[in-house]
């Protein structure tokens, strides 16, 4: 089978764009208040402020939870929720909808009114671009399909960073810290204080700790779900009468199995 922990970085070979570790370097306020500066540089922010730290959302016990990588209030109503993006995917467009949706949720208490509501911005800092522009950046705001100058005034924004961009007005700074993200060389000073920042998380046996503990978990489930999947290949392909021969040979083939382990899974779905 596909060794899946290859798959997986060492503690020692992280980087910024790794988002467990973005989101502990992100727990210095001023290194996020710069990094939001950065990306909002129309915004006046005075400081940052952490409601919960990697705040995990979860309205219902038997909801889909939602684990925010950074989770900070600047001290003045507006919410920034920043997210590292280290595989792009076309689903990210409705996380930022479900991300909104259960940050509303904790915003507003049951029995209050609307107009209470934060103002806020999802910001997605992506590897590659998702939309397919060569833009840095991509904010988007609800406004009218028929009059794009009528803005609905929600006071929700969603924000897609692209480290791979090759244009759009933003700022050399910001710039420099996508640079960074993509993995190039900088001489910037945020960048240099980045740097350092991750240099100095890796020495944190605590959160080295953590992290083996989610990648062992991520293992698992990953596992979990191959398994399954192939054993629901082989009980759908035997309830259209196809040869066990053949079976054999295509999920050898589609999940790379060595001989030993397509004859135990084709053993454990009969005696199931």
């Amino acid at each position: 089978m596909e060794n899946i922990e290859a798959k997986q970085l060492k503690w020692e070979e992280l980087s910024i764009s790794n988002d467990f570790l973005f989101g502990k370097v992100m727990q210095n306020p001023e290194l996020c208040k710069e990094l939001l500066q950065r990306v909002l540089p129309d915004l006046d922010i005075d400081h940052v402020e952490y409601p919960e730290l990697q705040k995990a959302i979860k309205e219902d016990f038997d909801a889909k939870g939602v684990r925010l990588d950074v989770y900070v209030n600047d001290g003045k109503g507006t919410v920034y929720d920043i997210e590292m993006q280290a595989v792009t995917s076309k689903y990210l467009p409705g996380r930022t909808r479900y991300y909104q949706s259960m940050i509303d949720l904790q915003l507003v208490d049951k029995g209050q009114d609307y107009d209470t509501l934060n103002n806020s911005y999802i910001i997605f800092i992506c590897l590659s671009d998702l939309f397919g522009k060569g833009r840095y950046m991509y904010t988007f705001e609800n406004a009218c399909k028929e009059d794009s100058e009528v803005i609905l005034n929600d006071g929700a924004k969603k924000v897609f960073l692209n480290a791979d961009g090759r244009n759009g007005a933003v700022s050399e700074e910001l710039k420099a810290f996508l640079d960074y993200v993509a993995g190039k060389p900088s001489e910037d000073t945020l960048v240099k204080k980045l740097k350092l920042a991750v240099e100095e998380a890796k020495k944190n046996r605590e959160w080295r700790r953590e992290y083996m503990t989610l990648l062992m978990r991520d293992r698992e489930n990953r596992k979990i779900g191959m398994e399954v999947g192939i054993l629901g290949t082989i009980s759908s392909l035997r309830d259209f009468n196809i040869p066990d021969i053949e079976i054999f040979q295509k999920i050898q083939e589609k999940y790379n199995l060595s001989p030993e382990e397509a004859e135990r899974y084709m053993k454990t779905e009969s005696e199931a």
